[in-house]
């Protein structure tokens, strides 16, 4: 099926996107530097992002799709398995994920943090007018939800088979899981490299720990 051709450019720009934010961060990068990375002029660039928000917007748009597509590929992947079995596993795709795609983790928490300030006043809300009138923002709003929703039918898929404990609260869970990995995603940033010198610790370690930790509190014995 041939890709139409707005569709394409659109996401030649994106790629390049990816690459500035992921090497200045949004407050840093430039649109210019977007529109020389993806071939084309200013012009261009801004008749199809109006702002740098709603470049970075399209980003975070990618990676919500891109985490629930994993969740999905892996969940048919694991045909026949238990709900706890499932639960855990697409906790430890959430961290490789995260770990795979670094830009994509701190652009979920970047949109997350505005969500959070959106009910704040003045100074303290991260609502900016760009951001009310960015398209991919609506986009994401509309998808926000989906690999929250995922993980917690498994949880519940866990509950009803047995596998996971009847007092489980799937949606509680789902954020307990969600923070748990946030924690592991800054831990990994800070040390920049495979190892904690101030814990000696590993991070597949403390990656092991974390998922034996989240076995355990799901587990119907």
């Amino acid at each position: 099926m041939k890709i139409p051709t707005r569709l394409k450019k659109e996401n030649t720009i994106i790629d390049a996107a990816e690459i500035v934010f992921g090497q200045y961060g949004f407050k840093n990068a430039r649109m210019e530097e977007v529109s020389k990375i993806a071939g084309i002029t200013k012009v261009t660039l801004y008749s199809y992002f109006q702002s740098k928000e709603n470049l970075y917007m399209a980003v975070t748009y990618r990676a919500l799709q891109s985490l629930a597509d994993s969740y999905n590929r892996l969940i048919k992947k694991l045909t026949g398995e238990n709900g706890l079995v499932v639960s855990v596993s697409l906790m430890e795709n959430f961290m490789n994920f995260c770990d795979d795609h670094y830009l994509y983790s701190e652009a979920l928490l970047d949109y997350f943090s505005v969500i959070r300030s959106s009910s704040a006043i003045g100074d303290d809300s991260k609502m900016t007018e760009a951001l009310k009138e960015s398209t991919y923002f609506s986009k994401v709003q509309e998808l926000h939800n989906l690999p929250f929703k995922i993980y917690a039918r498994e949880i519940q898929r866990g509950i009803d088979d047995g596998s996971i404990k009847p007092n489980i609260d799937p949606m509680f869970q789902t954020l307990h899981t969600w923070t748990s990995v946030v924690g592991y995603v800054k831990i990994n940033a800070a040390s920049g490299d495979a190892s904690m010198p101030l814990f000696s610790l590993s991070l597949a370690d403390l990656k092991g720990y974390i998922l034996d930790q989240k076995r355990e509190i799901l587990r119907n014995y």
